[in-house]
Formats: C-alpha cells, structure tokens, sequence
C-alpha cells in the first residue's frame, strides 16, 4: 500500500516538556487514520510538526506526494473571517491555496454544496452556528483537493445532527481518493470510521493497528455477559460460575464464546423467570483507550 505520509522520531520540546518524543508513524493511500490520546499527549503539536506550523526539535516528515502543497490542514480552533460572508471566506482561503479565475469559482460553488451551505451562502459567518462554522472550515481547507488531510478534532463543540454532516462529509472527501489522519474524543465513532488507530501519550506511540488487533493486545476478547436478576438470592446460583462477580442482584461473567457459553449461563438459574435481563457487553475503543492509558483525568 502506497504510505502518502511519514513521520520518524518526531521529537519537540517546550521548555522542560517534551511533547513529542520520538513519535513515528505512516499514513497510507486512502486510509482513515484515528490519532488518539489523553489531553496533553502530544496529537495537536504532531498535527502542528505535519503542518509546519511547529519547528521539530529532531526528526523528519515526509510527503512524497507534492511536500506540503499536498496537505489541506482543519485546526482545531476556528480560522475563518467572521465579517466575510461563507462566499467570501471560500474565495479567500481558495486564493491563499493558489486557485483563480473559473476555477476557483468551480471549488467555491462545490465547496458550498458540501458543506451544505449554499442557501447561506452570502451571510457572514459571524451569524452563523459552531455546526456551520465547522463545516465552513473545512470546506475552506480542502478547496484545492489535497491528497492528504489533517484534521484535528473536526467535530469538538458540535451537535450531533452537525456531527453526523461532519462525518459524511469526511467520508465522501476518502471516497474521492484522500487520505485523512484525525484526532477526535469521539471514540465510539473512531472505531466504527476508521480504519486504523494511533494511540500517543507522553508523546510517544503506545498502540498502532486496526481496533480488532488492538483488542487482542490489550483487554482481550472476553465479552461480558450481564444478568440482572429478580433479587440478590437469586443471583447466588451463580456463585461458584468461573469469572463471574455478583453485586447485589446484577451478575457480570467473562465468557470467551458467547455462543457455547451464554445457554449454559442462564440454565444454572435453578428458576429462569428470576432472569429480568441480559446484556453483552463486548469490547469498545473506550475500554482499549483506558487500559492503555490508564484512568488519570488530565486537565
């Protein structure tokens, strides 16, 4: 598969922090990378190093595809010109990338229709909601079809309708051929997008592959089978049931096949009516993230 990006012992340091110390990764043609980690963990400053909008202290990065002409780069904090119109802004940000004439005027009218805009087309973007603002942004970063596009946490302080549009918009810039490295908090939906996942912290690499295989090295494939029964005598039957614990009336067993295991499960219920519900819990991105990186809030 053909890597559109390098990066090799990224190291950058703040003063006494360091936030990147030697970070290494590959993005290849046509993925959906995810790059996650706890605040402070070094993403935005690699976002940053990738951009060139921060000097690295040692360590190189490398875009065969054009340098850094082939990036379109969707900051974090919203870089638009609120008293320009979402035409304007469009025009602008499209100027700045190189484009004129009939073509710019292409981008913009297209740009528009993704970012489903065009009805606001000549409103200034002052007016507009943190969702519009979002999409407006990147609409601005991608006029000039970049190959490969950084986007750091493109869906922060939306709604979820706005989210969802942010999403589909995403998904058709990878189906038109572009490769996307993101960092998000929306873990459930990284792992159902993605096809990759890059765990930093302390600003190093602590995990790197496909979320089936980060699963297989860190909370395993066990599943969970919650039982919640009709009283805390009930949910003694299961006392002696390996990998079980019992809190109160609620059962919770690792099972490795739910399959074979589950039937057993409910017939050790000397009374089956005492089962009010079944739940299975399998393993998600959220439970990879913590076992790697441990429940410390970092503010």
């Amino acid at each position: 598969m053909e890597t559109v990006l390098t990066v090799r012992n990224a190291v950058k340091r703040f003063g006494a922090n360091k936030a990147l110390d030697g970070v290494t990764l590959e993005l290849h043609q046509g993925e959906w990378l995810a790059l996650l980690g706890p605040n402070g963990a070094g993403k935005t400053t690699l976002v940053r190093a990738i951009a060139g909008r921060v000097r690295m202290d040692s360590g190189e990065v490398i875009l065969p595809g054009g340098g850094r002409d082939s990036l379109g780069v969707v900051p974090q904090e919203i870089s638009l010109y609120p008293k320009l119109t979402a035409e304007e802004n469009l025009s602008c940000f499209g100027a700045l990338q190189g484009l004129q004439g009939k073509e710019l005027q292409e981008r913009v009218d297209w740009a528009l229709q993704f970012t489903g805009l065009a009805d606001r087309a000549n409103e200034l973007v002052g007016t507009f909601s943190g969702g519009m603002k979002r999409r407006l942004n990147i609409g601005c970063s991608v006029l000039h079809r970049p190959p490969v596009i950084l986007l750091d946490e493109p869906t922060v302080g939306v709604d979820p309708q706005s989210r969802q549009r942010i999403w589909e918009m995403l998904g058709e810039l990878r189906r038109e051929g572009a490769s996307l490295l993101l960092t998000t908090h929306q873990l459930d939906e990284a792992q159902q997008v993605c096809d990759r996942i890059v765990v930093i912290d302390h600003g190093r690499v602590i995990a790197n592959g496909a979320f089936e295989d980060l699963v297989r090295q860190t909370v395993g494939p066990k599943r969970s089978i919650l039982l919640r029964m009709e009283s805390p005598e009930s949910a003694r039957a299961f006392d002696q049931w390996p990998d079980t614990t019992i809190e109160g009336a609620l059962v919770r067993c690792q099972v490795a096949n739910i399959g074979r295991d589950l039937a057993g499960l409910l017939s050790r219920a000397s009374d089956t009516s005492a089962v009010l519900d079944v739940q299975i819990e399998t393993p998600t991105l959220q439970s990879v993230f913590i076992h790697l990186t441990g429940r410390e809030l970092r503010d």
